[in-house]
């Protein structure tokens, strides 16, 4: 059996999501995924390709006014050309984001990834995780911190850089990485089966 192959469709615009984008990617490979890093601001030919023969594909942007950034948008609305064929139907979808404040309307980022694998008709895949820090005996360290069951979602200080990720949201997103990795041998692995 091959390793199912998932690829990281993110953008980040100071370098806080790019973080959380490694750490996905890391907990893919511990998983025993073949793992692709892709920008979607300066996505090429090769890499939609790669996209396209992916068994998973994990959408990252920071939370900019509510919502996706702008070149991500700008990666969704090209994406239109697979929605025609269905082209990426059938596959695994996940996603994370992160903002300045608490909630920060991230909600709303990972619902819109949602909808976009919806159109795709891919398969989305959530954190699986209880919320963390909330109750007495909780902490700021917890997994999922912040609450969140869609998908990984973290918070960092607008006035710091990249390194004042929190260590519990970049250990959320290796979660979600190895979820995902993990789920995908299983879809991988059933096709096989179903194929022999």
């Amino acid at each position: 059996m091959t390793s199912p192959v998932v690829s990281i469709a993110y953008h980040s615009g100071f370098g806080h999501t790019a973080v959380l984008a490694e750490a996905v990617r890391a907990g893919a490979q511990e998983a025993g995924a073949e793992v692709h890093l892709i920008n979607v601001a300066e996505i090429t030919d090769e890499e939609w390709a790669v996209l396209d023969r992916s068994d998973a594909i994990v959408f990252g942007s920071p939370t900019y006014m509510g919502t996706a950034s702008g070149p991500f948008h700008v990666f969704a609305e090209a994406t239109s050309k697979r929605w025609f064929g269905q082209d990426w139907k059938d596959k695994l979808a996940a996603g994370f984001t992160n903002s300045g404040s608490k909630s920060g309307d991230k909600l709303h980022t990972l619902q819109f990834f949602q909808i976009l694998a919806a159109q795709h008709g891919m398969h989305w895949i959530n954190l699986g995780l209880h919320p963390g820090w909330n109750n007495s005996e909780g902490s700021e360290h917890d997994l999922n911190r912040l609450g969140v069951f869609a998908g990984a979602a973290a918070q960092t200080n607008v006035d710091e850089g990249p390194d004042a990720v929190h260590k519990a949201d970049v250990a959320t997103a290796e979660h979600l990485g190895r979820r995902l990795a993990e789920t995908a041998k299983v879809f991988t692995h059933g096709r096989a089966a179903l194929a022999a």
